[in-house]
């Protein structure tokens, strides 16, 4: 940073300066797949608990549609509801089922949970679709530059926290903000971001899927405020009792912000989920699948070794609650529930994660006979990959081995079209049908020449919403 010019001053100038005609073609690319994905998330968890109370809430929550204020907001599952709320209970959908997209570096994140605040406040401007990845692309590059710069996870926040800046942004740029606006929006959301990292920790609760939903509900909100006059703190980084100080302990340098090039760019750099799992978990899941085929009866089946990397074991595998989980949300970041009923049934959707399979004396059976140990070779090739390595002991005292580093759709093994497009239809099509799926997913694939790009919601609902 040159002289005078604090973070926030950067952070500003890039989202004002980004423009869709300059976004190297990955990232337009890459985005409209990110839009595929979130939009099969959130169709997969319409029917689920905490998408639907939240969509019943955000429901009751009204907007005055007036030309100087904008539109109200379409939510998954029907009805509208104001901007922030609609980013709020969007989010939750996007986000549930744990399936979104991913960024692993010093602090771990999900960058599509952006794309609720960027449907929120498209929608409320009747942005189109260009517009959309153009704030997409701003809050992925933020929220991965921020997670490259700075493990927040180690001081106790939760990753969400970063999250509540990013969602800024890309309301801002959508809003057409002057830079004190987004200036004083970023400080808003800043000091209201901090986020526990008890989200995360021990028996996981329904906050666990709402958390980044809340803090684009945030970011929304900050953007709104400063468009109407509110100012915010500043500098927000940089200033006493500011972020740095108050959430990292100290300052961190923030590497480039976007460029010309395709590699310049964080977006296309995030990797795509195969199953709906904690991340750290896919290759597992991977490597179970593998051994299913060799394994003709999994009671057959003695002790069950997972080698590791240290943050697996640290998010999915260290709390007691893991080992017995009660909830699908702890279920879902457990690493040896995750990979014992993949191994059983050679499928991780939302039935893996049910009260009779969590219950499973089989499953129970399995979970008790796992153990889990940090591999220092395997822990110095994180983040660039996630490797896991299986060993099963048969009673008979042979053993089968799998390894695995870059399950199906991480970054250095990225899903076909194909294959996203199976991913989004298994999502669904249970659902919605195959052809109301096919006619949503034609539509998103069309994002950056589609003019009115929320209307896809309008099919996003169920018959008895």
């Amino acid at each position: 940073m040159t002289a005078g010019t604090t973070l926030a001053d950067r952070l500003v100038e890039f989202t004002r300066t980004t423009r869709f005609e300059t976004l190297p073609p990955a990232v337009v690319v890459e985005s409209r797949r990110r839009w595929i994905d979130s939009l099969g998330c959130a169709i997969g968890a319409l029917d689920e608990p905490a998408p639907t109370f939240a969509r019943r809430l955000a429901g009751r929550i009204g907007w005055t549609s007036e030309e100087t204020t904008g539109t109200s907001c379409r939510l998954f599952g029907g009805g509208r509801s104001a901007p922030d709320w609609a980013a709020f209970s969007n989010g939750v959908h996007i986000r549930y089922l744990d399936c979104n997209d991913t960024y692993l570096s010093k602090e771990p994140a999900h960058p599509s949970d952006n794309f609720a605040a960027v449907m929120a406040v498209g929608e409320h401007v009747q942005a189109p679709g260009t517009r959309w990845i153009e704030a997409a692309a701003i809050a992925y590059e933020v929220q991965c530059r921020l997670a490259d710069a700075f493990s927040i996870r180690a001081r106790g926040w939760d990753h969400v926290t970063y999250g509540n800046l990013s969602s800024c942004l890309a309301a801002a740029k959508l809003l057409n903000l002057d830079a004190d606006q987004t200036r004083h929006a970023l400080g808003i959301a800043g000091t209201t971001a901090a986020a526990l990292r008890l989200t995360r920790a021990g028996e996981l609760s329904m906050w666990k899927g709402c958390a980044f939903a809340h803090a684009a509900r945030n970011g929304v909100f900050a953007a709104l405020l400063a468009r109407e006059g509110i100012t915010g703190p500043a500098p927000l980084f940089e200033g006493e009792m500011g972020f740095w100080q108050q959430v990292c302990g100290g300052p961190f340098e923030l590497e480039q912000l976007g460029g010309p090039n395709d590699g310049d760019w964080m977006l296309p750099k995030t990797s795509i989920k195969f199953v709906p799992a904690e991340y750290h978990s896919q290759s597992a899941v991977a490597a179970a699948y593998e051994l299913r085929q060799r394994l003709d009866d999994p009671r057959r089946i003695t002790a069950i070794r997972i080698d590791t990397f240290k943050t697996a074991v640290e998010i999915i595998a260290k709390d007691p609650e893991k080992w017995r989980p009660k909830t699908r949300e702890t279920a879902d970041h457990s690493l040896p529930y995750c990979f014992v009923v993949a191994l059983l049934d050679g499928q991780v959707t939302a039935a893996q994660f049910a009260d009779a399979k969590l219950n499973d004396p089989l499953v129970l059976d399995l979970v008790a006979k796992t153990q889990v140990v940090e591999d220092p070779e395997l822990t110095a090739r994180y983040p660039k990959g996630i490797p896991n390595r299986i060993t099963l002991t048969l009673e008979d005292g042979s053993t089968l081995e799998a390894f695995n580093e870059f399950p199906p759709g991480h970054d250095q093994n990225p899903l076909s079209d194909e294959q996203l497009a199976a991913k989004f239809h298994g999502l669904a099509d249970p659902i919605l049908g195959e052809e109301k799926a096919q006619a949503i997913l034609d539509q998103a694939a069309r994002l950056d020449q589609d003019d009115q790009p929320w209307s896809v919601v309008d099919h996003i609902r169920l018959d008895h919403s």
